[in-house]
């Protein structure tokens, strides 16, 4: 070995990009802030990521899907700007904005994954059927790619 790192190393020296997903719901609005706490005091770079459903059941029935998941994705970027612009200059956080399509586990994965992400922070699931199925945070933490963190 000669020492020197080969290709992509996490977290290394601190995470160098945080990976928040983010869907308007409260709890994803609390991950995000949290993750924006850290990444201020690490100097990381904060990747909020929005996941875009591909289809729905209302797309089936010629409902324009696209457009209300744009809607939301325009409509969360504007209310991040706007609570970035409330605490510059007391709170300054370096951030991107992403959106990926999917569903919110494969979606969140590809980022992570795109992004090089050194750490994912999701929201805990609002809906009763994640009981079922499992919850985005618990597949994601199963997976053990990243040092995940779930805020209530």
């Amino acid at each position: 070995m000669s020492g020197q790192p080969q290709g992509f190393e996490r977290g290394t020296d601190g995470p160098k990009v945080i990976v928040a997903g983010v869907d308007g719901s409260e709890s994803s609005l609390r991950a995000a802030s949290y993750a924006s706490g850290l990444a201020r005091r690490q100097n990381a770079l904060l990747a909020l990521v929005y996941v875009q459903p591909l289809m729905t059941a209302g797309a089936a029935f010629g409902i324009p899907v696209a457009d209300t998941t744009e809607e939301i994705a325009e409509g969360l970027v504007a209310e991040i700007r706007d609570a970035a612009e409330r605490v510059r200059g007391i709170w300054d956080v370096r951030w991107e904005f992403h959106t990926f399509r999917g569903d919110p586990y494969n979606g969140l994965v590809a980022a992570a994954d795109e992004l090089k992400a050194d750490a994912v922070v999701v929201g805990a699931s609002e809906s009763a059927g994640h009981r079922i199925v499992g919850s985005v945070a618990v597949r994601l933490v199963k997976a053990g790619r990243w040092p995940v963190t779930v805020v209530p």
